[in-house]
């Protein structure tokens, strides 16, 4: 069984029982566990990033706990020329050579000696997913980080119909409400998933508001 974690409607949703069955468990963006096991688990198998996610993620959420991405393995999101110099350096142990990210040093990243077979790369041709954003946004759109994970997976945390009820994070002290930006197309990706979850293609975490 694989599943992939996202940010939302996870709170309180006592996932526990069922992530003790899960062999493999994808995270990706601010993942915070400590604090949230109840509602989160604790296992992380494979991380996903693009290099603007997670660096965006580490400054973003680092205030909620979030200071570097764990896992046994990661999974490299190619958005742009920059990642595959990232995980080059990242696989040579070296700073970043070239690029926005010169002089980076990927061990702060992903932790030191980390090695080769720890990191993976999603082909590039899996990397769309057809919206009417497109034809404005073109040299800006791309599908979220999740969104090009999860169609491996089954989805704890991702956009549902009922997202207006749950806060953007499921480890937010305060109610935040979801913002949607030019360069992703969430209320495309939610009717996918819903869609998906009803052909039986993926299982999709829905549930309703507690009183």
């Amino acid at each position: 069984t694989i599943l992939l974690f996202g940010k939302g409607i996870l709170t309180y949703d006592s996932t526990t029982m069922m992530l003790i069955i899960m062999i493999i468990v994808y995270r990706v963006n601010g993942a915070i566990i400590q604090g949230f096991e109840d509602d989160v688990g604790t296992k992380t198998s494979f991380y996903g990033f693009t290099t603007n996610s997670l660096k965006n993620s580490l400054i973003g959420y680092y205030q909620d706990g979030f200071d570097k991405c764990h896992g046994t393995g990661y999974i490299c999101i190619p958005a742009e020329t920059g990642d595959y110099v990232m995980l080059a350096a990242a696989i040579q142990s070296v700073s970043v050579p070239s690029g926005p990210d010169k002089g980076d040093r990927p061990s702060e990243l992903f932790g030191y000696n980390t090695e080769t077979h720890e990191f993976k790369m999603i082909h590039p041709f899996n990397m769309f997913l057809k919206s009417p954003q497109l034809e404005q946004y073109r040299d800006l759109y791309m599908p979220s980080t999740g969104a090009l994970m999860l169609l491996i997976v089954s989805a704890y945390g991702f956009i549902t119909e009922n997202y207006k009820d749950f806060s953007d994070h499921y480890y937010d002290k305060v109610m935040k409400p979801l913002v949607f930006y030019a360069n992703h197309d969430m209320e495309m990706e939610g009717h996918l998933w819903k869609q998906l979850h009803s052909q039986k293609v993926l299982w999709l975490n829905q549930r309703q508001k507690r009183t």
